[in-house]
């Protein structure tokens, strides 16, 4: 809500909630999204949501523009008051397999497959089809006009980043709590000392380690 006031934020709350339902085409409308496309590992993840009509989610927004402790509340408000949510991750091995776009598209539908109802429609952040077997309409930058969108972009963030944070003890030498897998400098120096471990998204290496003495575990 920073630099809105009440009547501001009222206003946009009403209006990602106004877009769901105008995009709606029948009982349930699920939203998509997903986290994780960028970093050098881990899995990459997605997570459905069917929000009731009724329902508004006071402060969601795109989860990029929330901070950790905001997106940690509101992953907890969205899984009480959504009908139905689920997240699915696809991890580092399989996304070196198939690449990341495949691998986001494959846990998006993970994600819908999961949610234990069959929504009518779908919203899906970005500008390509997942290949979705219900009816699926495309919204760029949905996470902040739809909210059923930015509550999937929640579920979605926030499960990774729990996963990365869960893991950086196993392999301390990268530093993976601070960056949560991003390609930040100290990552890739890490990276150049160490070489890569086995979370790390090899295809995403070829660059960093080319002419290393790593190159050849990629």
């Amino acid at each position: 809500m920073a630099g809105r006031t009440k009547e501001e934020e009222a206003a946009r709350i009403k209006g990602m909630k106004d877009f769901d339902l105008g995009h709606k085409c029948g009982a349930y409308l699920a939203g998509i999204d997903e986290a994780g496309r960028g970093p050098l590992a881990g899995p990459v993840y997605a997570a459905a949501v069917v929000l009731a009509d009724d329902v508004i989610i006071e402060g969601i927004n795109d989860s990029k523009k929330l901070s950790e402790r905001k997106r940690e509340e509101l992953f907890e408000v969205i899984k009480e008051k959504a009908i139905a949510w689920n997240v699915c991750a696809v991890d580092e091995k399989r996304i070196d397999e198939i690449n990341i776009l495949e691998a986001t598209y494959e846990a998006m539908r993970g994600a819908l497959r999961g949610l234990g109802i069959k929504p009518d429609n779908a919203l899906v952040d970005g500008n390509r089809d997942p290949g979705l077997d219900i009816r699926c309409e495309t919204v760029v930058k949905g996470d902040s006009k739809s909210m059923s969108i930015a509550a999937a972009s929640i579920l979605a963030k926030v499960s990774r980043d729990r996963f990365i944070t869960a893991v950086a003890d196993k392999y301390p030498e990268y530093d993976f709590a601070k960056h949560k897998g991003y390609g930040t400098k100290a990552h890739r120096e890490a990276l150049l000392k160490y070489g890569p471990c086995e979370i790390h998204r090899k295809t995403f290496l070829k660059k960093i380690l080319a002419g290393t003495e790593f190159e050849s575990e990629l």
